[in-house]
């Protein structure tokens, strides 16, 4: 199995959150306070410097509204 932290799925991943956090008109300083985080958390799962794990995507989904179940359709689509 490939590494996945570089991913063409993880990278359509973080695309998703950033788009979806910026067209619910939030900062990546306001999704970490709703996280009880600090910006440069969200910053790095954007970046593709840090994996968000299935719990953390499910927290960061309900905050930014991310359907989860269309994002992980879409990523079974993607090859890797």
């Amino acid at each position: 199995m490939a590494k996945t932290l570089h991913s063409k799925r993880h990278e359509v991943l973080v695309a998703a959150i950033a788009e979806q956090r910026r067209a619910k008109g939030l900062s990546q300083a306001q999704v970490a306070k709703l996280l009880g985080r600090h910006q440069p958390f969200i910053a790095n799962i954007e970046s593709g410097e840090r994996r968000v794990d299935l719990l953390e995507l499910i927290t960061i989904a309900n905050i930014i509204e991310l359907d989860v179940h269309a994002l992980l359709d879409r990523l079974q689509q993607v090859s890797e």
